[in-house]
């Protein structure tokens, strides 16, 4: 028993390397396409909501006629003639698939359209599935369920698409693009939507969900309007209201870098969003844009410069906040990462898990295990999706620090849900049995 003490007193002296909490790192990607926890993309053109049918125009296929089987056999011998003096015995109409459309508008409270695209899901028993974005016009159309393409990243679902995962790597960039939204997927069937409701997502903000149970594929696809209205203690925003006041010659330069971007064409998307900070030198949008690809392409100080320029210009404006406490995430420099996710979280303190890992992570190696903690707790409690298992291991670090074995075996055993079978999944488990010897001869000490 004193072996396990002295090995887990050897493991506290020993931190875990930065490198082990930095692969699940959330939403602070060096990468063109990250994406807010709420799901919008960051100062990206709205994609198209999928789905058969225009804007407000979708409507069910007709409903097919199904055939009734089993008359003239005998039952449960098919083929067979049916014996004289038998009835015929109807068999069950099989559960028609028929799909479903909906349809619908977001606004603002005073009835403009959202500043950026809005992520429109289906909630069902408390478990979120994306289904769309809205268009420039806050318009949405959509096939219930015909949404996996454009969503199978780390924003949703289970451990299989989480973080670490190609699209939302904080080292790969790849970006699944809003136009493909309404393709692929499976089909929902009315009794899917059994206790579901319909839910517009933006950070910052809330709205009334529209419940879908009852819903028929025949019904009038239109939902309505929803309105999005801002929460009291949210003062950051996603998207910057000085960068909206840009002339149209700016706005166009901004549009044909993020196509250059689109192509993968670095350099020339570069010289357009310079061209569009020469137009309108306050452009906040296009100094973080700029960051993001000068992140990409390996210049790192220069997407420092371009994410603090933003910052100075509007200070309530989030996106630069979570890529600067990415690069001090990734560059070891805790303060820094302390500094910039706790100013962020303190903008918008209830929609970014990422943010809290960050600064837990930052806490965490600058030996404030309280803040830490308290930070990690947080993120565990705003990542309903499992989007950051990582959180685990870091809280398991954490008790550890604080001798609290039985709360780290805990965590650990969390975490190692999440773990395929290997060495590292060894590891843990070998961990966790020290942690629950230690938790074991602690209790029997009292």
């Amino acid at each position: 028993m004193t072996r396990s003490l002295n090995s887990l007193e050897t493991a506290k002296r020993t931190r875990p390397p930065a490198v082990l909490l930095l692969a699940a790192v959330l939403g602070a990607t060096a990468g063109l396409g990250q994406e807010p926890q709420g799901g919008a993309p960051a100062g990206g053109a709205a994609g198209g909501a999928g789905g058969a049918g225009g804007v407000g125009g979708a409507t069910a296929p007709s409903a097919g006629t199904g055939g009734i089987g089993g008359i003239g056999t005998t039952p449960g011998r098919p083929g067979q003639p049916q014996q004289p003096g038998q009835f015929p015995e109807r068999m069950p109409f099989p559960e028609m698939q028929r799909m479903i459309f909906l349809s619908g508008k977001v606004v603002m409270e005073d009835g403009t359209p959202p500043p950026e695209p809005v992520v429109i899901e289906r909630v069902c028993n408390g478990q979120p599935r994306p289904e769309a974005y809205t268009d420039q016009k806050g318009r949405f159309s959509f096939q219930l369920g015909g949404n996996q393409a454009v969503f199978s990243d780390a924003s949703y679902g289970g451990f299989g698409d989480t973080i670490g995962g190609a699209s939302n790597d904080p080292f790969s960039g790849q970006r699944n693009s809003p136009a493909m939204a309404g393709m692929g997927g499976r089909q929902i069937s009315e009794r899917d939507l059994m206790g579901c409701e319909l839910r517009a997502v933006l950070a910052g903000f809330r709205a009334d969900p529209v419940p879908l149970s009852g819903r028929r594929s025949l019904d009038n696809p239109d939902v309505g309007t929803i309105i999005l209205r801002r929460l009291a203690n949210v003062e950051g925003t996603t998207v910057s209201a000085i960068a909206m006041q840009a002339p149209k010659d700016a706005k166009k330069a901004l549009e044909k870098a993020q196509n250059f971007v689109k192509k993968n064409k670095a350099n020339e998307a570069l010289r357009e969003y310079e061209k569009a900070i020469q137009l309108y030198p306050k452009y906040t949008t296009a100094y973080y844009e700029m960051g993001r690809v000068l992140e990409m392409t390996q210049q790192t100080e220069p997407a420092r410069q371009a994410y603090l320029k933003a910052i100075e210009i509007d200070p309530k404006y989030l996106h630069p906040y979570r890529q600067l406490a990415a690069i001090s995430i990734r560059e070891q420099k805790w303060e820094d990462a302390a500094e910039y996710s706790g100013k962020a979280i303190k903008l918008n303190p209830v929609d970014f898990a990422d943010l809290y890992f960050y600064n837990s992570v930052a806490h965490y190696y600058l030996k404030h295990y309280d803040e830490a903690q308290h930070s990690a707790l947080e993120a565990r409690k705003l990542d309903t999706r499992n989007r950051i298992p990582k959180v685990h291991q870091l809280l398991g670090a954490i008790y550890i620090e604080q001798a609290n074995y039985a709360a780290a075996s805990t965590h650990m055993k969390d975490y190692l849900k999440f773990l395929p079978a290997g060495q590292e999944a060894e590891q843990m488990q070998r961990q966790i049995e020290e942690l629950d010897k230690a938790a074991a001869a602690r209790s029997d000490n009292r």
